[in-house]
């Protein structure tokens, strides 16, 4: 082993040992580090800032932000389309810069992804204290507000001398390969750390490949799980992300199409089977379809895949109904594989349906419930199919304009979005084509994902049409990446749908006995409510002076030929439509969500919200 060592700052060693990292999966390679996101301070401009500029394009591509949390999800964004397999950094100075990221660590730790942040951080030497923007705590001199970041981060440590960002980084890259541990990872850099020069061990900066792992499930396990699937009469499998992380979905198909058992997907798992195959009945839980929530009720095993069991899932354990019913999950962690009191097989989505589907050779449920669940879906076929038509010469709902958006894209278009009621309608009617079509960032919910995730997943993609599908709450919040597009070259496309509020905040409120208190953009009325006239901006007018190419449609017929001309355009571009929003085409909620509703009011609207919660509520279950 050689024992030479090379000079060097500790920013410029991180970024030379980032730009030589490796993951490897079923014999391919990939960059684990593909990139750099930054926006310099004084905590990160003398330190990351010029060990990127020493280090070159080459050895550390770098892209220029705009805002510290739209970064992260920037990066998000690559590391979904890129199945776990590739992750960006993302670099900061001291304060607002470092706290602008927690929103984005959180979405990222949430949603099992990697991302690596690397926020500058007070002087180590506390030679001058305070300095600019260093929160001061009266008894814990070691605390600063990097320290929000422990919370919402996998892995975090501060790096308080140059030689212990060996074992740190080791560490942290260990822990964003790994598919059971991924998520944020935080090294926060103290800024006189990243300037001190240490002699490095050449070893330090050699190529490492990272394996990701595919671990098969124990015996019993599995033999206990072919026992649980041969009695069930009714078995129903729960897709999950993990399907996509783990490139699953050949195994899952094949799992299927030898057993006969139906499959209901998750926000994350949607697109697990094509949308058109026999056994795909859709959405399942609060935004499910009927053919999956009617099953899910009358289901004597449920079999996870990959899933976290939200309340959106479980319908907020109102869901799963049968007397019997029982659960296994499959799971590569053991803390997701436990839920519900399943039995577990913890081990890699495609690792594991490969061997059940083996084990349960000549095993297919009675034909009498595959001709139940596939009417089923023929039925949701003709809901999708009604709420997607539309006059070309009709001003819009929001379904319909995703029934034209349905009609333009090809198998490979990606669909973005997080937040607001478009969640809702896309998990109940969209027809995912492809497993990488649909990408709804759900376990976090975050307005202000779609736009930087769909630059993350152009990059990770080029090529690839991508759609950022924005309601007007959502844009409002976070559209200063579309800069970055633009600067950048990316062709991203943004459908910008304008509904004069938060539509799906208004709607639970009209549910729960808020009367839609304070979710529309309106001028306030005399009585002093948020009532009068709707506000006059103007958000194509805004896109346009950050750099898109708008299309303006009024009718179904121009959003139809704005949608394909935007598909076809070479540049960041902008449909904007305002709705229809004194109709509804939108098929109603097949099972319940839980939001509290005040027990004692006042109000009549919340006295009878009040009631009805407590009618749904005595469905839920403990399923131990």
């Amino acid at each position: 082993m050689s024992s030479s060592t090379v000079r060097l700052t500790v920013a410029q060693a991180l970024v030379r040992f980032l730009s030589v990292q490796y993951t490897e999966r079923d014999g391919a390679r990939h960059r684990l580090i593909a990139g750099t996101w930054g926006i310099f301070g004084h905590g990160n401009v003398a330190g990351v800032g010029q060990a990127l500029l020493e280090a070159g394009e080459e050895a550390m591509p770098f892209h220029q932000g705009r805002n510290e949390q739209s970064m992260v999800h920037a990066a998000v964004g690559h590391a979904r389309q890129l199945n776990r397999l590739s992750a960006q950094a993302v670099t900061t100075s001291i304060g607002p810069g470092a706290t602008n990221l927690v929103t984005g660590a959180a979405l990222a730790t949430i949603n099992r992804l990697p991302v690596l942040l690397l926020p500058g951080d007070y002087f180590a030497s506390h030679a001058p204290d305070p300095l600019l923007q260093q929160l001061e705590h009266p008894t814990e001199a070691d605390v600063s507000v990097n320290d929000t970041l422990r919370p919402v981060s996998r892995y975090f440590d501060r790096i308080t001398r140059p030689e212990a960002l060996i074992p740190s980084a080791l560490h942290a890259m260990r822990v964003l390969a790994d598919p059971a541990e991924t998520g944020a990872v935080t090294l926060a850099l103290p800024q006189d750390v990243q300037a001190e020069a240490y002699d490095w061990p050449e070893e330090f900066f050699a190529e490492r490949v990272w394996p990701v792992r595919r671990p098969a499930p124990d015996p019993a396990e599995l033999a206990a799980a072919v026992e649980a699937i041969r009695s069930a009469r009714r078995p129903l499998l729960v897709a999950g992300g993990g399907v996509h992380h783990s490139e699953a979905e050949d195994a899952l198909r094949a799992f299927v199409e030898a057993t006969g058992i139906p499959v209901a997907s998750t926000q994350a798992g949607k697109g697990s089977l094509r949308f058109d195959h026999p056994a795909d009945l859709g959405a399942i839980g609060h935004t499910g379809t009927s053919a999956s929530d009617d099953l899910a009720r009358t289901a004597d095993l449920v079999i996870g895949v990959g899933t976290r069991y939200t309340d959106f899932t479980t319908a907020s354990g109102t869901l799963f109904q049968h007397p019997d019913v029982r659960f296994l999950n499959l799971n590569i962690t053991g803390f997701d594989a436990h839920k519900l009191s399943a039995r577990t097989l913890v081990c890699d989505a495609r690792s594991g349906l490969t061997l059940l589907t083996e084990a349960l050779a000549g095993h297919r449920v009675d034909a009498a419930y595959e001709a139940e669940y596939r009417a089923g879906r023929e039925r949701w076929d003709a809901v999708v199919e009604a709420a997607f038509r539309a006059d070309d010469t009709a001003v819009p709902t929001q379904t319909q304009v995703l029934g034209a958006l349905d009609a333009v894209v090809g198998d490979d278009d990606v669909v973005i979005n997080a937040a607001g009621s478009l969640p809702g309608d896309l998990h109940k009617l969209w027809r995912a084509r492809s497993p990488r079509q649909y990408h709804l960032e759900y376990g976090y919910s975050c307005m202000g994902y779609e736009i930087p995730a769909a630059i993350g997943v152009q990059q990770a993609a080029p090529g690839t049409p991508v759609w950022a599908l924005v309601g007007d709450g959502t844009y409002l919040m976070m559209p200063t990446e579309i800069v970055t597009a633009v600067q950048e070259g990316l062709p991203i496309n943004v459908v910008l749908i304008q509904n004069h509020g938060y539509a799906s905040i208004g709607g639970l409120s009209a549910e729960t006995g808020g009367e839609r208190f304070g979710t529309a953009y309106r001028h306030r009325a005399a009585d002093g409510s948020f009532t009068g006239a709707p506000l006059p901006v103007d958000l194509a007018a805004n896109a346009a002076s950050l750099g898109m190419e708008v299309l303006r449609a009024k009718t179904v017929g121009e959003l139809r030929e704005a949608l394909a001309a935007a598909r076809a355009s070479d540049r960041p571009t902008c449909v904007y439509v305002e709705t229809d929003t004194t109709r509804s085409t939108a098929p109603g909620a097949e099972a319940w969500w839980d939001v509290p509703v005040a027990e004692v009011a006042g109000r009549e609207a919340a006295v009878e919200a009040r009631e009805r919660y407590d009618r749904q509520v005595t469905a839920r279950r403990h399923h131990l």
